[in-house]
């Protein structure tokens, strides 16, 4: 007898326990902002694009630059090619080709450079946007929030839209 008592009582804190944990996760509350929206409203997410625009413009400037010079080059080369020897030839067709595989090699690097800058601008920025996003659930209660952001997976979000809040946490309109 004294078994089913127990018995009972170990089903009832079990039965409880699992009430318990239902209820709180039932009443979880979720809310949803597109982020990518949200830092690209942010000036210095726009100061960070021009800077990075002005960045860009001096490889494409510099890759302009030689890829003139290479075509210079070449055209001598081949007018001059008649009036030199052979080996003659093959060692500025040699040079012509180093020249462009430095061009090559300059684009993979400006290519990386801008990627790095991209990043060191922007982290900043989604900090802050982190944070705030972080301040403005926490403060109205929200226990998850959810990117709405198109593509990241999120398919509806009829949730309490966050966007309001944090643009006015950061004073952007």
């Amino acid at each position: 007898m004294k078994q089913v008592k127990n018995l009972i009582v170990v089903a009832a804190f079990l039965l409880l326990g699992s009430t318990i944990a239902n209820a709180q996760t039932s009443t979880s509350k979720v809310a949803h902002i597109a982020s990518q929206e949200l830092v690209e409203l942010l000036p210095k997410a726009k100061a960070a694009e021009k800077q990075l625009r002005n960045y860009a413009k001096t490889y494409e400037a510099e890759l302009v630059n030689m890829d003139k010079a290479l075509q210079t080059k070449a055209q001598e080369a081949q007018q001059n090619a008649p009036n030199r020897s052979n080996e003659e030839n093959q060692r500025i067709l040699a040079q012509i080709q180093e020249d462009r595989k430095k061009i090559e090699d300059f684009y993979t690097k400006s290519q990386e450079s801008l990627s790095q800058k991209r990043t060191d601008l922007l982290k900043p920025v989604y900090n802050q946007a982190r944070e705030a996003i972080f301040k403005v659930a926490r403060a109205k209660g929200f226990d998850y929030v959810l990117d709405s952001t198109t593509g990241t997976g999120l398919i509806m979000a009829d949730g309490y839209d966050l966007m309001a809040d944090v643009k006015k946490e950061l004073g952007i309109k």
